[in-house]
């Protein structure tokens, strides 16, 4: 048998090109759910009720502190006995998007918390609303600082989109250990799949380097 079957790559090739716009799909809808709903948490955290502070701590402690797989397994098995039913691809990226939406939020309380107390105060004399004051003022200013911890968990994310193959969803690595299976040839699709994940995460780590120089210029060059 040989080492390394060039047609046999060919072969799977389409395969695994579909399958990455599955992985791409699940990071990019994951990241999404992490961003926006790590902000809110940031914000509940922070707010002077500890009625909703401390409930919104622990329920960030305590997503941080349990394994992703669990979660994952957790909602596409468990939610259907509380008659919530997901399909595999939504439940692993809603479970994906809320795990890293803790850290996420963790990233912006640090910018949020980082921003002078003058600026709140200001927004208080001038009467604005805690909703425009986070708008116009505080987001505007917390948000660039902290863009690149944010680009390293969408990397880390990417990265993790291989778990949803746990719960049949047919991403890269599902796609692969099938391709594998069928023939019992795994050297060329899991190959694939590791050079696939290094020329993505590569290609995102660049662009997020390109959105920090463009955050820092704007930043330095306000008017321009």
């Amino acid at each position: 048998m040989k080492f390394w079957d060039w047609g046999y790559t060919l072969e799977i090739l389409p395969a695994l090109l579909r399958a990455s716009i599955v992985t791409i799909e699940a990071t990019i809808l994951g990241f999404v759910i992490a961003a926006t709903l790590g902000l809110a948490l940031a914000i509940l955290r922070m707010s002077q009720n500890r009625w909703v502070s401390v409930p919104t701590a622990a329920f960030v402690e305590f997503i941080r502190s349990t394994p992703i797989l669990i979660q994952i397994f957790f909602i596409f098995f468990v939610f259907p006995e509380f008659g919530i039913v997901l399909p595999a691809f939504a439940a692993g990226v809603l479970a994906i998007g809320v795990h890293y939406a803790t850290y996420c939020s963790e990233v912006y309380r640090a910018g949020l918390e980082n921003i002078p107390k003058g600026q709140w105060e200001a927004s208080t004399a001038l009467n604005l609303s805690p909703y425009v004051t986070f708008r116009d003022v505080i987001i505007p200013q917390a948000i660039p600082p902290v863009v690149p911890a944010l680009g390293n968990y969408f990397v880390a994310l990417f990265k993790e989109t291989p778990l949803l193959s746990a719960i049949a969803v047919l991403e890269l690595m599902q796609t692969a250990k099938i391709l594998g299976s069928e023939n019992f040839r795994y050297i060329e699709p899991i190959t694939l799949v590791g050079v696939f994940f290094l020329i993505m995460s590569l290609a995102a780590a660049w662009l997020i380097r390109r959105l920090e120089s463009l955050l820092d210029r704007s930043l330095r060059n306000p008017g321009r």
